[in-house]
């Protein structure tokens, strides 16, 4: 008879535990995510991932090692080249990359915005790394002028386009975007075009809710397209249909910040039938802290992420499990304001899950597909090792 349970996977996008040991060719070497963030902020407020064995992982101000965790607990190695996103959350899926994606820090070339220009009848301002906010400060009042999207990029492997939904309304938005999605293959192919629309007047821009991720698909089968093959369902919350471009999900809730993402999964913790995955990503980390260097309001969101952990945990059913995890690092008090190249925090937990097991340090995030697999009995899966056995009980080994 196929399991009834349900399992939760959440993505503190951005919430990483300490370099890897390749950081310095990626510039991060010393980022420590939480680490450092707690030694900037005077310690974290975190008790219930406490109680689950964060503190056991690695040391951290104000998160003690807890005796006896009611978790398993660990950290993984990002086996991909890259530190992005996508790269993050495929491997977590079973999808291991051995290039990263093409980054831009000087802007894009003629090859690219040339066909993208005519393509769209439009020309195109900016081109350059920067800030989304500052970049629409800047150029707005000449995108207001000449109609023209404004073009930027970041550290990320990403190509935006910014324009006022009053200039160039959101449905014509989406379509160039699509149509760089379309330019932006092979040697060039970014892992995501993303929509920035904004609203107001110069001096008061402001974007809006309506952004939309262009993604590149998973170059191979993920768990996900395997979980819904199976006949089980899988639900995204927050980014996660972007990432995957809607494939292998049955559903999704598109939530724009970590409160309306945490807010759904109490709302599918307590309603949603199982078998499935809710796989969630919780995006304010990366967003609105890491990127933004802001330690602070990092560590705010972390305890208010805390506490909404806790209440999904209390809607587990005997046979559910719910997995915390991370796609990256962004340590906020580091000069860079890129992602940074971590291993990143495993917790698991839930009445079929021993307590207190060291799962160790981990090769690669696809232990996590691996580890999905088996608690949904599904065989012939052979991307990662999974960790099943090692924290399951012995009613469910």
């Amino acid at each position: 008879m196929m399991t009834k349970r349900r399992v939760f996977l959440v993505v503190l996008d951005g919430v990483g535990i300490g370099a890897l040991p390749d950081a310095a060719l990626y510039g991060d070497e010393g980022s420590n995510t939480l680490g450092n963030t707690a030694e900037k902020v005077g310690g974290l407020q975190v008790p219930f991932l406490s109680t689950l064995g964060l503190g056991r992982i690695e040391p951290l101000l104000g998160v003690p090692a807890v005796a006896s965790p009611r978790g398993a607990y660990g950290k993984m190695a990002e086996a991909s080249a890259g530190k992005d996103t996508i790269t993050g959350h495929w491997e977590l899926t079973g999808v291991v990359l051995d290039r990263a994606f093409p980054v831009y820090p000087d802007g894009f070339p003629a090859e690219i915005l040339t066909p993208f220009a005519e393509a769209i009848g439009r020309g195109v301002l900016g081109n350059k790394a920067a800030s989304g906010t500052e970049i629409i400060e800047e150029l707005g009042p000449e995108h207001l002028a000449t109609g023209d999207p404004i073009v930027y990029t970041s550290a990320d492997s990403v190509f935006q386009i910014a324009a006022h939904e009053e200039i160039i309304p959101i449905d014509e938005l989406y379509q160039i975007c699509a149509t760089a999605r379309e330019i932006l293959r092979g040697e060039h192919q970014v892992a995501r075009v993303i929509a920035r629309p904004f609203i107001g007047e110069p001096g008061s821009f402001t974007r809006t809710k309506r952004r939309k991720d262009f993604s590149v698909m998973p170059p191979e089968e993920t768990i996900l397209d395997r979980l819904v093959a199976s006949g089980i369902a899988v639900v995204g919350v927050g980014k996660i249909e972007d990432i995957y471009s809607g494939r292998g999900l049955t559903a999704s809730y598109h939530t724009g910040d970590n409160v309306s993402t945490l807010e759904q999964l109490l709302t599918l913790g307590a309603e949603l039938e199982g078998p499935a995955l809710v796989f969630a990503n919780c995006i304010d980390f990366d967003s609105l802290y890491g990127h933004r260097n802001d330690p602070v309001g990092f560590a705010a969101a972390l305890a208010t992420a805390d506490g909404y952990l806790e209440r999904v945990a209390v809607l587990l059913k005997p046979e559910d499990v719910l997995i915390i995890t991370a796609d990256h690092g962004g340590d906020p008090t580091t000069p860079s304001t890129d992602h940074s190249r971590e291993y990143v925090p495993l917790l698991v937990t839930g009445a079929s899950v021993r307590p207190g097991i060291n799962l160790g340090v981990r090769a690669s995030f696809t232990d996590v597909a691996a580890t999905i697999a088996d608690l949904f009995g599904l065989v012939s899966w052979t991307k990662g090792t999974s960790f099943f056995q090692e924290m399951a009980v012995a009613a469910e080994k």
